[in-house]
């Protein structure tokens, strides 16, 4: 009896059901934001072969990184654990409280970044498209983030059911646009002769952004928890095939995306995109004559950053108030009040001083989000007993360890 349901249960992980897609649409919903905007204008700044060799790597990366990461949740003894309480248990209270400070250094300079975005795309449509002149920008810093911050205040359930719901028609939003750029297709991009010998230290440079980009890290242990209890012993079959399914998708839409954006500019275009630090959709409303693009670009971008801003708000949020209250005895509410405080602060600061959001990207978040993400499962499976059973293959351990590390070295060379 005890075979024949183990067999059952072995051949319901082995099959792909459609609650499976369902999560891998939620794996992929998480990391589609506003982080696949900016994605074009750095990844497309080496050239065509360059964006080739990067589309490449991007699904291996992206499906051993998450992978490994759900299978070092899976080792934890408690099925409802989750990554910091894997880490605590694996590594003691010093290693979770390392993990808390990495994860709000990983969130809260996306919020940060998010804050300047949101200014910068509001600005350039009034000035292009609206044909106003620009508000100051405090002013407009200041009341957008005013207002992001409003909605997660007083309807912090109605605006997290609302950005869950505005993936979807922003993934069609795109993947309409990608089509719809085709007829501008050129060779400009494929006509610049590759130098072979600055492609690898081109491709090194980028990995953080393609890190930050295909990120879905912050709801693989939620995704786990689940399929533990569903599958038992045979979630890790489970875990790998949805992450696959989900790095698939993203190498599918995400790459489609950026190909199509690439080819119809040229790589003055690009560098114009980057300089004027906006969004591609901003930059192509103001280049196309489109009523089309023009309207729906802005639209789209303030949807993705705005969504983007509800879900890393609250994380910064809750990582700051765990931060403090491990090492301070002031009542929560009032820890959770100054930390809201800070972060709104702070985000205005930003927006005003409107630094570069790619070096942002790859120089504040990426590096924390590839150590998290690359590389803790790699030293777990090779210093965690309960990770023996549960590691990756010695080739798969090497790449994402080597492309962790390049992502991380890459932001430390950005710093200084």
């Amino acid at each position: 009896m005890t075979i024949s349901t183990n067999t059952a249960t072995a051949v319901q992980t082995s099959k792909f059901t459609y609650k499976d897609f369902t999560w891998c649409l939620s794996l992929f919903g998480t990391a589609v934001g506003a982080g696949v905007l900016f994605l074009p204008i750095r990844a497309g700044a080496g050239g065509f072969w360059t964006l080739a060799m990067l589309a490449l790597i991007a699904f291996p990366m992206t499906w051993f990184a998450h992978k490994s990461l759900a299978r070092f949740v899976l080792s934890a003894k408690n099925p409802n654990a989750d990554i910091s309480e894997t880490v605590e248990e694996h590594f003691g209270k010093t290693g979770a409280n390392l993990i808390t400070f990495a994860y709000f250094f990983a969130i809260y300079p996306i919020v940060l970044i998010y804050g300047v975005g949101i200014t910068n795309t509001v600005d350039s449509f009034l000035v292009n498209q609206m044909g106003m002149e620009s508000i100051p920008r405090p002013l407009l810093s200041g009341a957008l983030i005013a207002m992001m911050t409003a909605g997660i205040l007083f309807g912090k359930e109605l605006m997290l059911k609302a950005t869950s719901a505005l993936v979807y028609p922003l993934v069609i939003i795109l993947l309409a646009l990608s089509f719809y750029l085709i007829p501008d297709w050129n060779t400009s991009m494929m006509s610049v002769s590759p130098d072979w010998s600055s492609m690898p230290s081109m491709i090194w440079l980028a990995l953080p952004m393609i890190v930050f980009s295909f990120n879905h890290s912050p709801i693989i242990s939620q995704f786990t928890k689940e399929q533990r209890l569903a599958h038992g012993d045979n979630a890790v079959k489970k875990t790998d095939a949805i992450t696959g399914g989900a790095a698939m998708m993203l190498m599918g839409f995400v790459m489609f995306f950026v190909f199509s954006v690439v080819l119809s500019l040229s790589p003055e275009q690009l560098a114009e995109a980057q300089a004027q630090n906006i969004s591609v959709l901003s930059y192509l409303a103001n280049i196309h004559e489109s009523p089309l693009i023009s309207t729906l670009g802005p639209i789209v971008a303030f949807a993705a950053i705005t969504s983007s801003y509800f879900g890393h708000f609250l994380g910064a949020q809750e990582g700051l108030v765990g931060l403090v209250k491990s090492r301070s005895s002031m009542p929560e509410s009032k820890i959770e009040k100054g930390a809201l405080i800070f972060i709104v602060l702070t985000t205005w600061a930003v927006a005003i001083i409107n630094p570069d959001i790619l070096g942002m990207i790859e120089d504040l978040g990426a590096p924390m989000i590839a150590a998290i993400l690359f590389l803790l499962p790699i030293y777990a499976m090779n210093k965690v007993p309960a990770m023996a059973k549960l590691k990756t293959s010695k080739a798969a351990q090497i790449f994402t360890a080597i492309c962790g590390l390049a992502a991380v070295t890459s932001a430390i060379n950005g710093i200084f």
